[in-house]
């Protein structure tokens, strides 16, 4: 009878465990907003539709940043590094990504752009040997980000690019990802939705100078080449700038495979060979490696007895 008794009628939920049930999904699915970076309360935007006659911008906004350098035709058409727009450098190991892009980096500070150089992979040590080598990059101003991967570097990033710059390089968008990500706690897509968000709005502009920051982000790739990296982070790129290591080392170039402002699969050549300086050209660099000349590689001795030896095999063969 006892048992009848339990196996009977499923009593009802009481009002307190409803609401208990309720408040956890609340507080589930708003943890869950918070990775993605979407508030509870934040307004939805309308759709709207944009006829590109009615838009206005400030014409200065066109008016793209110069190296100096052969790297400024071939980033765009019209010269020089777009504004408001994020290039992706790629590459495998040692092959200059850093170099490259604080050489780009420098030049344009000298040139009296605002500059700014995010390094999460290497620290003061490693940076002070590099500009020994290369003595230019020691005005460019770094946040080593490593550093406060116990103090939030959500935030550092977010109040240092408050300021405002021109240009930014990332090295590299992945271990910048990977800080946020374990520093706070969130999954690895809420802190790439994260940085792309925040890369975005400064292309718009949204800082204290109103500057439309262009970033220049080194990211990763697999042993075997492939781009590490979401659809999200592709789609939301002006161009993907590769850098390749060229036949037997000796003639590294690079290429866009993707470039909104400029051309793709046209190779530059780059040479890290002479110290304190990046240097570029749309042919081949000469390395100094001597080659030998026609006569050297091809030396062919041809006397009479040798020609009547030949003459003697044809004529057995009957060719």
């Amino acid at each position: 009878m006892a048992r009848k008794e339990l196996l009977g009628v499923r009593q009802p939920m009481s009002d307190e465990a409803r609401a208990k049930i309720a408040a956890s999904v609340r507080a589930n699915a708003e943890k869950k907003r918070q990775e993605l970076g979407v508030s509870e309360t934040q307004n939805q935007k309308a759709p709207e539709l944009i006829k590109m006659r009615n838009q206005h911008f400030d014409p200065n906004l066109f008016v793209n940043m110069v190296t100096g350098k052969e790297v400024d035709g071939f980033f765009s058409n019209d010269g020089g590094i777009p504004k408001a727009c994020n290039f992706i450098i790629t590459g495998g190991p040692g092959v200059g990504k850093s170099t490259v892009g604080l050489d780009m980096l420098s030049d344009l500070a000298m040139s009296g752009h605002s500059v700014l150089f995010v390094s999460a992979e290497m620290t003061r040590i490693d940076l002070f040997q590099y500009v020994q080598r290369f003595p230019k990059f020691g005005s460019i101003p770094i946040l080593f980000l490593g550093e406060y991967s116990d103090s939030n570097p959500k935030r550092i990033l977010e109040e240092v690019f408050a300021e405002g710059y021109d240009c930014v390089l990332i090295d590299s968008f992945a271990e910048v990802q990977c800080t946020v990500k374990e520093s706070i706690h969130i999954s690895g897509n809420a802190a790439e939705k994260w940085l792309i968000d925040l890369m975005l709005s400064h292309n718009l502009g949204g800082n204290k100078n109103k500057k439309n920051t262009t970033f220049l982000a080194i990211q990763q790739v697999t042993k075997g080449g492939v781009f590490v990296g979401s659809n999200k982070l592709k789609h939301n790129t002006t161009g993907m700038l590769e850098l390749r290591r060229g036949d037997e080392d000796i003639n590294p170039h690079m290429v866009f495979t993707k470039n909104r402002r400029g051309q793709v699969q046209e190779k530059l050549f780059y040479s890290l060979s002479n110290s304190g300086d990046v240097d570029y050209q749309r042919g081949r660099i000469d390395f100094g490696i001597e080659e030998e000349s026609e006569e050297e590689r091809v030396e062919v001795k041809m006397d009479p007895l040798h020609l009547n030896e030949i003459a003697d095999v044809l004529g057995k063969l009957k060719i």
